[in-house]
């Protein structure tokens, strides 16, 4: 096409140009969902259980506005559990390429919890949300610029760059907080600097002027390098050497009226020749792309999906949770709602409620949904199906009336239900399902997040493992490197919050912690109490080291046989194997057929543990820990541990 381009006269680009900008929004633009930077506050919520709510309903609430504006804000709660919602789209996306980059963003954003507040930049749009009014805001502490040092470039870039970032900068504040600059690069053949500017819709015009004019100065220190990025409280701008904006989308009158007089005034044989030019540029495209996706064609596994058993209409659920009512909601997470539905055959199912609708990933979707049903056994939770013809996936699975494990284990009241058998039995249930999970000859699956709330408990107590949204088929010849960080914080094994490095070693990371958590019945994350100060990891290994890990356990295991000391002896196991599990080093951790059978064959001998990763409270990031705490220690070494700082990870 830029062949045939260069024979035609400017006024044929011009239209083009015009013309490609009412074509409709599914047929160009690119979201740009990648994360340039991702930050939370470090304020704890004040209350859990008004707090995830409220947060919740904020992002449904911007969901809709960015859908029909490509911006939106939104309050929920009162008082200390209010939370404030912001996000927005760069002014070149189309309204259904925002859509898709402000699902990346919200799937990444709940990551912050249980702290109150938290700020993602992706390289198409804007999210926020804190526990008070920031919506006025435009500088602060955060404000920085990112570097991109792929390329140095020379004095005529600079110089065309530096311009067209004061000029956008400059355009602005009197365009509706947004501005888009290409500029030509003296002295180079099709070379420009490439320039795109963005206030929040929040901010009056005084507001963003400052805010792009304290962004323009940040971001032109990244020169001579080819890119930079300001990353401001009010505002965002990005320059390039290479062409990143979208092709102006339609959603301004005046750019209607210029289409009209530009095609009033070019002749109708130049017309005809961009025409054919779209045309056969569009068919083109399709064609790659067909070839491009093959089998794995969303719109064929679609159909496939309505042809089969795993399809439900989405009135069908609508109408057995009664509209999602909240009288019927069981519980939610970071990816999604579950409520309670019954089918018009009086079967009782679980829904739930993806908060994600990325047409993009439909091909993704749908393989998982093949995948996962395929998966049997009595210590997993059957899924009966999916929805995905109407507004938004969802998820049908098995109903389990006790709900989840979290709710036992984490009460004091609902905790005396749970003697040791019974507690015992949910960890065994658990670790089988697991070594199917991984072990299972025809798909092997690495769950990704394994925690309390994602282990329910049938009519008898019986553990089933739930949630396979994050879940992941693996090979054994496969390099298991993610390309997206997702799981439960306070579960997660550190080489793979830290580098993306996932393995089953994952999985049996996060059996450990919730090993931990059923023996103590505290939970993996920091409370307002000195005495969790710090992690349950922590806490359980110092125990360990000193010999007194009987201390730890749930009080209401003394309402049963606990002083029995065979049942003391089992329990002082299960917290050893929990130990091991968590190890630092991945290649230490056992096999989950491994720990089942030490939690089963009580005679075996069990390896002393290494120790369990620590973290740098300040960098969030992987420390060197002392050299003597990167070899196994020798029991009742533990000269080195009360003086190492931990900073443990909470749920999303």
């Amino acid at each position: 096409m830029s062949i045939a381009l260069q024979k035609i006269p400017m006024g044929s680009v011009l239209l083009l140009v015009t013309m490609i900008a009412t074509l409709p929004d599914t047929l160009m633009g690119e979201p740009r969902a990648q994360t340039i930077k991702f930050m939370c506050g470090n304020q704890l919520e004040h209350n859990t259980t008004l707090f995830v709510p409220n947060f919740v309903a904020t992002m449904e609430n911007i969901s809709d506005q960015m859908r029909i504006q490509g911006w939106g804000v939104s309050v929920r709660g009162t008082g200390p559990d209010t939370n404030y919602g912001l996000a927005q789209c760069y002014g070149d996306l189309s309204l259904l390429d925002c859509v898709l980059c402000y699902a990346e963003a919200r799937t990444v954003l709940p990551q912050c919890f249980p702290y109150n507040g938290g700020r993602i930049f992706l390289d198409g749009c804007f999210m926020r949300a804190e526990n008070y009014s920031f919506f006025q805001e435009y500088t602060g502490s955060w404000d920085h610029a990112v570097c991109g040092n792929r390329t140095r470039k020379n004095s005529a870039f600079q110089e065309s760059a530096r311009r067209a970032v004061l000029q956008a900068a400059s355009v602005a504040p009197n365009n509706n907080g947004y501005a888009r600059v290409e500029l030509p690069v003296s002295g180079a053949a099709n070379a420009s600097a490439y320039v795109l500017a963005d206030c929040w819709k929040t901010l009056n015009v005084n507001s963003c002027r400052a805010c792009l004019e304290n962004a323009s100065a940040s971001i032109l220190g990244c020169l001579p390098w080819s890119e930079g990025r300001a990353l401001n409280t009010g505002c965002f701008i990005r320059y390039s050497d290479t062409n990143f904006l979208n092709p102006i989308p339609r959603n301004s009158r005046s750019r209607g009226t210029t289409i009209i007089i530009v095609v009033a005034v070019i002749s109708s044989v130049i017309v005809l020749i961009v025409g054919a030019i779209i045309g056969i540029y569009f068919w083109n495209n399709r064609r790659i792309e067909k070839k491009r996706k093959g089998s794995n064609d969303a719109e064929k596994l679609a159909k496939t999906l309505n042809d089969s058993s795993l399809n439900f209409k989405y009135s069908t659920l609508e109408k057995a949770t009664a509209s999602f009512d909240e009288a019927n909601k069981l519980g939610q997470g970071g990816f999604g709602t579950v409520y309670k539905g019954v089918l018009p055959d009086g079967r009782e199912i679980a829904v739930k409620r993806l908060f994600f609708n990325n047409k993009h990933r439909a091909a993704d979707f749908y393989n998982e949904v093949n995948i996962i049903s395929s998966v049997e056994h009595k210590n997993l939770v059957r899924l009966l199906g999916c929805s995905c013809s109407g507004p938004e996936s969802l998820l049908v699975y098995e109903f389990l009336p006790n709900k989840s494990l979290d709710r036992f284990i984490f009460d004091p009241i609902k905790g005396k239900a749970l003697n040791w058998e019974k507690r015992f039995d949910i960890i065994i249930g658990t670790a089988e399902g697991l070594v199917y999970l991984h072990e299972n000859t025809k798909i092997r699956i690495i769950h990704r997040d394994i925690k309390s709330s994602n282990i329910l408990l049938d009519s008898r107590l019986r553990a089933k493992i739930a949630d396979f949204g994050l879940a992941r088929s693996f090979q054994e010849d496969k390099s298991h490197i993610s390309t997206a960080i997702a799981g439960t914080l306070g579960y997660m094994a550190p080489e793979y919050l830290a580098h993306g490095q996932l393995t089953e070693k994952a999985d049996v990371y996060s059996f450990g912690v919730l090993l931990l958590e059923i023996v103590t019945g505290r939970q993996n994350n920091r409370s307002k109490s000195a005495e969790y100060s710090d992690s349950l990891i922590t806490i359980a290994w110092k125990h360990f080291l000193l010999r007194k890990v009987e201390d730890l356990f749930d009080p209401n295991l003394m309402l049963h046989n606990y002083v029995n000391f065979n049942i003391k002896n089992e329990v002082q196991r299960v917290v050893h194997v929990g130990l091991l599990c968590t190890q630092e080093i991945p290649t230490l951790r056992p096999s989950m057929s491994t720990v089942l059978r030490m939690l089963v064959k009580k005679e075996e001998h069990l390896p002393t543990p290494t120790n369990p990763p620590f973290i740098d409270e300040n960098t969030m990031e992987l420390n060197d820990i002392m050299e003597n705490l990167a070899h196994p220690l020798r029991h009742g070494d533990s000269g080195s541990i009360a003086s190492v700082s931990h900073s443990s990870f909470y749920p999303r």
